[in-house]
């Protein structure tokens, strides 16, 4: 039986290549994006063209009340998720002192926030299948040991990694299992001229940025049967940053 894995995010970036390793290793996908519609459709095409079946859901997953509705009706018409990959996010970097009371709220309602929102209206549904499933939350080398700049972002993906191994355990014993990944310097849209990537590099092991491509393969195992003992764990993709 083929089984449909849920992407938040999966229009560009991390998001879309994870989509289509996925896609590749056989699942089908529903595809998610908040404003680009027309780039999640073409990660659509490519995904059908590779034989697989995906859609693609549309709103803001800091917006609790869209999120209830849309997922529900998703899983009502299509049946339970094996998998959900949460990698929906977003930055709002600035010094502490500069940070508005927006730019706290915004990175935390997203970041944060957004595991609830998502995973909560399709957890029943993933439990009574009484089959394996998984969860993976895309979360930040931030998150483990803080960045410059990154305040908000460091806190709402700490926590994320914190929400995800307490999820852990209570669905152990279901069969579902709940991790992270960690990616450090990836080179995406998502850097912005705000990040210091010359002076990042030479804290770099590896001595340079890692690809989506990379992070894609390592939620592709964690989505695997090959990784059904391994759950409350955070894989880091960083090159030996941290």
């Amino acid at each position: 039986m083929t089984e449909s894995v849920l992407v938040t995010g999966s229009s560009r970036g991390i998001g879309r290549a994870i989509a289509l390793r996925l896609a590749q290793a056989g699942h089908d996908i529903v595809l998610h994006c908040r404003s680009g519609r027309t780039e999640a459709e073409a990660v659509q095409a490519q995904i059908q063209a590779l034989g697989r079946q995906a859609r693609v859901l549309q709103f803001d997953v800091s917006d609790r009340a869209a999120c209830k509705a849309i997922l529900e009706a998703d899983v009502d018409t299509h049946g339970a998720y094996y998998g959900v990959v949460l990698n929906a996010g977003l930055t709002r970097d600035g010094a502490f002192p500069a940070l508005s009371e927006d730019d706290w709220d915004t990175v935390m309602r997203t970041n944060l926030d957004g595991f609830y929102n998502v995973l909560h209206p399709v957890m029943m549904p993933m439990i009574r299948r009484r089959a394996a499933g998984r969860i993976v939350c895309i979360t930040s080398v931030s998150g483990l040991i803080g960045n410059r700049g990154q305040v908000n972002y460091s806190a709402s993906k700490a926590g994320l990694i914190g929400a995800a191994k307490a999820l852990a355990i209570e669905l152990g014993k279901r069969k579902i299992t709940v991790n992270c990944v960690a990616p450090g310097l990836i080179d995406t849209a998502m850097l912005d001229e705000n990040v210091p990537v010359e002076e990042l590099m030479k804290m770099i092991p590896a001595q340079r940025m890692g690809t989506p491509e990379e992070v894609a393969g390592a939620v592709n195992f964690l989505m695997s049967a090959e990784a059904g003992y391994i759950t409350r764990q955070v894989l880091a993709v960083n090159g030996g940053l941290c």
